[in-house]
């Protein structure tokens, strides 16, 4: 049976997140929590369906390991009545836990923790440089004996300068296997737009139908794709009785995949949407002026 829901703000969940054998994951008696189960309620659910949770979704912690985070954690009470070695579920076990936990709530928190996750991520490879001038300023001090508070002035100014500079993603590239990284990505560009939305797809299906239903409400929606296309009419009345309004177009004269958003923004995405993380791919940014030129040759 489900507890009450705690309503925790970001910086709590940050703080269950923990580095073991090198992967980011989180604990089942914390994660139980978040979704609103008892701890033996939620382990109930996974074992269920032991099935989708590999040894690199789903691990026991060995003692030392355990010990490890109880030490770093000493002053937290909520560990007190923990007594049994827990599990942790990497980010790949956490999304597989929204196939698993049934309901909007269930998704809504998987989707949470996951961009939660690709967040901290992000920021550890976008500012590697930032945190080994960090500790070479850690390192200095302590050699010559500075005080501590010296140490986190400077480190402050440096987070600050990272803020100040900070610059919106142009290009990246998505390796195999980050599947959900590729669709919420992707789910990002959707979101960005307040009137209109244009897919150029050769190979388009429902999977993609799914994406543009996180478009906001009276954004317009056209799809180009070919007509052998798995996608029917019927696919389009049911979408649009729920998120109008999607226009499916037909074309056989583009071979790349684009997404113009507002008539402002063009991007480039090096795959089939329907195909996104299942193989290596990048997406960029084009100059607005080409938005025109492709327009008229679809």
């Amino acid at each position: 049976m489900k507890n009450e829901i705690a309503i925790h703000n970001s910086e709590w969940i940050k703080d269950k997140i923990y580095t073991i054998r090198g992967e980011q994951v989180m604990l089942d008696f914390e994660l139980a929590e978040i979704y609103g189960y008892e701890t033996k309620r939620f382990n109930e659910q996974v074992k269920n369906n032991i099935e989708r949770f590999d040894e690199d979704f789903r691990f026991q912690l060995t003692d030392d390991e355990f010990n490890a985070i109880l030490r770093s954690k000493k002053s937290t009470s909520s560990w007190g009545g923990t007594r049994y070695k827990p599990y942790a579920f990497t980010e790949q076990g956490i999304y597989m836990l929204m196939t698993v936990l049934k309901g909007e709530l269930a998704v809504a928190q998987s989707k949470m923790l996951i961009r939660m996750f690709k967040e901290m991520k992000r920021f550890l490879q976008n500012n590697a440089n930032i945190f080994a001038e960090i500790n070479t300023i850690k390192q200095n001090l302590l050699d010559t004996n500075i005080h501590q508070k010296e140490a986190d002035k400077r480190i402050d100014e440096l987070f600050t300068l990272m803020d100040k500079y900070n610059v919106e993603e142009k290009q990246g590239i998505f390796f195999q296997g980050q599947i959900f990284d590729a669709y919420a990505k992707f789910e990002s560009f959707i979101a960005q737009a307040k009137k209109e939305i244009i897919l150029i797809d050769g190979y388009v299906d429902l999977s993609i139908l799914e994406r543009l239903a996180k478009k906001k409400k009276g954004v317009l929606a056209t799809i180009y794709t070919d007509p052998k296309t798995s996608l029917t009419a019927q696919d389009i009345q049911k979408f649009n009785a729920q998120y109008p309004t999607l226009t499916l177009k037909h074309t056989t004269k583009m071979h790349d995949r684009f997404l113009i958003v507002d008539g402002k923004i063009l991007y480039h995405i090096g795959a089939s949407l329907k195909d996104l993380g299942k193989k290596c791919f990048a997406f960029e940014v084009f100059d607005s002026a080409f938005i025109a030129d492709i327009l008229a040759k679809v």
